[in-house]
């Protein structure tokens, strides 16, 4: 039986790339695209796809999101991740999310079409290159719950008196959470460390805005 494959990427290029690479192959078809992630849970949910090639930056929603919510729907569909860049923790945060498998997007035909083989089994599949990644990833910094409820309180654009209300702290503590809070995240301001916590998910919730 033919694995029926959703092609997942907000390049139209690319996704022609891939159905003509699948075309070609006895045991796939492929049976739909979408642009974004949020497409691709509307359209796996009306064709209940064996397996999601799926970009891993996308507008609208990326695929992360996507992932979890058409393994919620789905949980028989297998989910590649494909990716051109993105830190091991996105790619990680993908696997949790209930991903089979990631390969970089220039990864050789051959080496795709096994990979999708390989997930089709049951597999769970990972480029060399994104295995490197995640082995050499540093550890994410460790903030205390305090720091964690500054640092985002930092995200929403509190003032360090304001933090201090909210808190019950004196606002020279609210400082000297501030300071190791850079420290940790080798900031040199508040708006740097922001940006790193959102870039790490550091953040307990993210700022809206």
């Amino acid at each position: 039986m033919k694995s029926r494959i959703l092609v997942v990427d907000d390049h139209a290029l690319l996704r022609h790339g891939l159905k003509s690479i699948i075309k070609y192959q006895k045991d796939m078809e492929v049976v739909g695209e979408a642009e974004n992630g949020k497409a691709a849970v509307q359209l796996a949910k009306a064709i209940s796809p064996n397996i999601v090639v799926m970009d891993l930056v996308m507008p609208v929603m990326d695929g992360v999101e996507a992932t979890r919510l058409i393994k919620a729907a789905s949980p028989q569909t297998k989910i590649l991740i494909l990716t051109t860049f993105g830190t091991s923790a996105d790619i990680s945060r993908a696997l949790d999310a209930g991903a089979t498998g990631a390969v970089m997007k220039d990864t050789p035909e051959d080496k795709l079409l096994s990979a999708i083989r390989r997930i089709a089994k049951g597999e769970t599949v990972l480029s060399p290159d994104i295995e490197h990644m995640i082995r050499n990833e540093p550890e994410p910094p460790k903030l205390t719950e305090r720091q964690l409820d500054i640092l985002n309180a930092l995200a929403r654009g509190f003032t360090n008196r304001d933090i201090a209300l909210q808190l019950g702290l004196k606002p020279s503590g609210v400082r000297v959470h501030i300071d190791a809070i850079l420290s940790k995240l080798n900031a040199a301001t508040r708006t740097e460390a922001v940006a790193i916590a959102i870039k790490r998910h550091l953040l307990k919730s993210q700022p809206s805005g």
